[in-house]
């Protein structure tokens, strides 16, 4: 199984290739440190497996998901995340990834994800699963929050992690306007009125410890 790496984080990456290369059967056959790179590789080789870190500078996983949706073939995709998975898997799972880790899982964890996956499968949680066959009968309440689109979700989160405007800015690589613009639509979808509110409203809703 032929497996391609995308995080910016050159020591993760690393520590990734070590637990994959003691499986037997998975090779990493390449790496990306960003979005861009990871589509520019993709279009020199074929892989099996993604594993892509959600949290990426510039285009977020998420973005970088629905691109490789169009990939011929498509690869599975795992998203591998330092954010809990009530946070981001039922949006990454909707796009197209085949699975959803959390960066705290186990070694042993992450190559069975990518085996199953590789076959066609898809790998989550026991909790995450019976929250999707939960949702399938249509009871499941619609929070305020699942109307954001992506982009406006991760500017929520990160705002309610404490956050500025100027240090969100630097980590997405756009503008410090373009992320209040961005915070004003979240408050305006959420119904609140300033970033007090919206910390206590990810809070509540268990958006952010």
């Amino acid at each position: 199984m032929k497996v391609i790496i995308c995080d910016d984080h050159p020591i993760v990456r690393e520590g990734l290739k070590n637990i994959i290369a003691k499986s037997g059967d998975i090779s990493v056959q390449a790496e990306a440190g960003s979005g861009n790179e990871l589509m520019e590789k993709m279009d020199q080789g074929r892989f099996d497996v993604v594993i892509l870190d959600i949290s990426l500078p510039g285009a977020s996983g998420l973005d970088v998901l629905k691109l490789l949706q169009g990939s011929s073939p498509r690869p599975a995709v795992i998203v591998l995340s330092m954010h809990p998975e009530e946070q981001y898997a039922v949006r990454a799972l909707k796009a197209g990834a085949a699975g959803y880790l959390e960066k705290a899982s186990a070694p042993a964890e992450l190559v069975s994800a990518i085996r199953k996956v590789a076959r066609g499968g898809r790998y989550v949680s026991a909790a995450l699963a019976e929250r999707f066959a939960f949702g399938l009968g249509g009871n499941e309440k619609r929070e305020a929050h699942e109307s954001l689109s992506d982009r406006e979700y991760q500017i929520l989160l990160m705002i309610a992690s404490g956050k500025g405007n100027k240090e969100i800015a630097s980590e997405l690589s756009v503008a410090p306007s373009t992320v209040g613009t961005y915070r004003s639509r979240v408050l305006e979808k959420l119904g609140l009125t300033n970033t007090a509110e919206l910390i206590h409203y990810a809070v509540a809703n268990h958006l952010v410890e």
